[in-house]
């Protein structure tokens, strides 16, 4: 069956069928080798000059097919590692879970995969591994490209391109569902979620980024498999919370995560607001989609501000419990923060320079409610970040006393302050802040 792919405005692709079965020819598709970058052409020229099969694959293909301008470029080969790093001086064989070389051309850094496969391992090597929960924790099981498309995530990630005769493989219909703005599970969505829970968060950050819809099998188990999250490691679910919360679909990426209860997994300090329950929605809401915002214009962002914002009413619930047991104000904001980020990171990993930072943040609230040291105070490292999480909990319906407004018209009528540089950034009585010898880099006191 052959596919004629005429390249159409964002999300339309029309797909024609023939008789050739998965090859789709050079002229009945939009890409051209043009659309992938130089050092990663060499790269797939050098396998196929070797006697090897290499083909560009997952995001890149799908990306130029619809009109986005690919950031990485994946190359998958018939090559095993070993044979792939001789073929190349830079290279590196990484990973335990499943091997793959990172081949350096320039300054450019290429993935090059083997296929692989899916099919049960008998031999005596471990190559492929699940534990009893049915998760992969070996996956070296090497295959066909066949067998490799049968074992990616998404269909829309399974299109394999080769630059040399300028053909497409499609092996699950993945042109198919590119025009239908669909996404889908590979093969039963149960057991592939359970091989890698992982998927469960692609599946929403695709479906947002691309703006498709979730196939209704492959959304069917999601919410019952929710629970599956806590096997994937803390510093993992890190780099995954960045991609959710940081890459411009943050709302649409909440409200997802919400409605397949993964919230509960990922900050279960979020699910269970008994104090503000409603303010703490909006709060987040606020959060999630002025980030978005600075996203779109190319502003900064940073995860100890987002990390900040939504855990801040974590913290205030915390607060109340020590208050209540005698502790003074400021020593119950400390004790309550420490909590809830030793609470956290056990689930997300989210690195120490940025949990001092979000502790800085938390503390300096209580320090702009009292209005009093503004020259100090807004020379602070932190006091962008604080400001901001000042006016978001105002906007959100925290009564404070007008103090996002006074700190605005003081900004407004001492702009000189701003630019004030103290010998040393520290937080006002941190004692986190004197054990620190190092000031954290630029992008994070850009709010």
């Amino acid at each position: 069956m052959l596919y004629s792919v005429q390249k159409k405005p964002k999300h339309s692709i029309v797909v024609k069928k023939n008789t050739l079965g998965m090859v789709i020819p050079d002229g009945n598709h939009a890409l051209s080798p043009m659309h992938m970058s130089p050092e990663s052409c060499a790269i797939v020229t050098k396998l196929q000059k070797s006697g090897f099969d290499a083909f560009f694959v997952g995001g890149c293909v799908r990306d130029a097919l619809l009109g986005f301008k690919p950031k990485d470029f994946d190359v998958a080969t018939n090559a095993n590692p070993k044979e792939i790093k001789l073929l190349f001086n830079r290279a590196r064989i990484i990973g335990r879970r499943f091997q793959i070389v990172h081949v350096q051309i320039n300054r450019a850094i290429v993935e090059v995969t083997t296929f692989r496969s899916n099919q049960k391992c008998h031999s005596s090597d471990n190559l492929r591994h699940q534990s009893k929960t049915g998760m992969l924790t070996r996956d070296n099981l090497f295959g066909s490209i066949k067998d490799d498309a049968n074992r990616r995530d998404l269909s829309i990630n399974a299109l394999y391109y080769n630059p040399t005769d300028n053909t497409i493989h499609d092996f699950l219909g993945s042109l198919s569902d590119i025009k239908k703005n669909l996404i889908r599970i590979v093969g039963d969505p149960t057991i592939r979620f359970k091989e890698d829970p992982v998927r469960l968060l692609r599946v929403v950050r695709f479906s947002t980024k691309l703006d498709f819809e979730i196939a209704t099998k492959t959304a069917a188990p999601m919410c019952r498999l929710a629970k599956t999250l806590q096997q994937i490691s803390a510093p993992r679910l890190f780099e995954e919370c960045l991609k959710l919360f940081l890459n411009g679909h943050a709302s649409e990426n909440y409200k997802l995560l919400d409605k397949y209860n993964f919230m509960s997994y990922l900050m279960p300090c979020i699910a269970k607001h008994a104090v503000g329950e409603d303010r703490a929605k909006r709060l987040i809401s606020k959060l999630l989609s002025n980030t978005d915002q600075r996203v779109r214009y190319g502003k900064p962002v940073t995860p100890a501000f987002t990390f900040a914002t939504m855990l801040w009413p974590a913290v205030q619930k915390e607060s109340i419990k020590h208050i209540q047991s005698g502790k003074s104000a400021y020593m119950a904001q400390r004790h309550a923060a420490d909590a809830v980020i030793s609470k956290q990171i056990k689930i997300i990993a989210i690195p120490r320079r940025y949990t001092v930072a979000m502790k800085e943040i938390w503390q300096l609230q209580s320090f702009l409610q009292k209005k009093d040291r503004a020259a100090r105070l807004i020379g602070n490292l932190r006091f962008r970040a604080a400001y901001d999480l000042l006016l978001l909990r105002e906007d959100s319906g925290e009564s404070l006393g007008g103090a996002g407004m006074w700190w605005t018209k003081y900004q407004e009528l001492h702009p000189q302050d701003r630019q004030t540089k103290f010998k040393t950034k520290k937080v006002i009585s941190s004692s986190i802040s004197r054990r620190r010898k190092y000031v954290l880099p630029k992008i994070e006191s850009d709010f």
